[in-house]
């Protein structure tokens, strides 16, 4: 499923940043997008990481889920500043309406989108995620799912959904929307670029 709208225009930059939840692909696919749209591919997790010199449990073990979204939301006003970027945000991402504002404003929002059930499958041996160390991490996910699927929807430019499609097919899928969504773009006023630095300040 695809559900587009056109993106307010972004200037030269031409960000794509990747929304969904943990298990959704986004740092696959995006490394593969990124690779075949001749962008550099950036994971704001995996940049939490190598700034503090630690990995995303202990974070959440010293600091709590509080603690790490904070270091978060700073993460994201540094990197959406970048030009050229297909970004894959952290699950999370979206619970903070000030991460959604500079996210829809800085960039093309594509949703990756997946129920639960398969969800869990891809994350069910991954020891690295947090919130799913948990008795029911299928309850979990559900739970996580209900939550934030709305404001996934609320600020995507694109939503597809992966079901079970391999890595190569949804990077082509994607850049197939995206080139319509560009097409569109031609049509409107470009925003010029003093106007995007404006718009992008966190």
């Amino acid at each position: 499923m695809a559900n587009d709208r056109a993106p307010a225009s972004n200037g030269p930059s031409e960000n794509i940043f990747l929304i969904g939840l943990m298990g959704a692909g986004k740092t696959s696919v995006g490394r593969l997008l990124a690779r075949r749209l001749g962008k550099q591919f950036v994971d704001c997790d995996h940049e939490i990481e190598r700034t503090t010199g630690v990995r995303i449990p202990v974070i959440f073990e010293i600091e709590g889920e509080t603690g790490f979204r904070a270091r978060e939301s700073r993460m994201l006003a540094e990197l959406v500043q970048r030009d050229d970027i297909v970004l894959a945000t952290g699950g999370g991402a979206v619970l903070a309406e000030e991460n959604r504002r500079l996210l829809s404003e800085c960039g093309t929002l594509v949703y990756l989108r997946a129920t639960p059930h398969d969800l869990w499958q891809r994350t069910r041996h991954d020891r690295n995620r947090p919130l799913l160390q948990t008795e029911n991490p299928l309850g979990k996910l559900t739970a996580l799912f209900a939550e934030r699927d709305p404001l996934y929807r609320q600020i995507a430019h694109v939503v597809i959904d992966t079901g079970n499609q391999s890595v190569s097919s949804l990077a082509h899928r994607l850049e197939q929307k995206l080139a319509q969504l560009a097409r569109t773009k031609e049509q409107d006023t470009p925003t010029t670029h003093t106007d995007r630095d404006k718009t992008c300040a966190p």
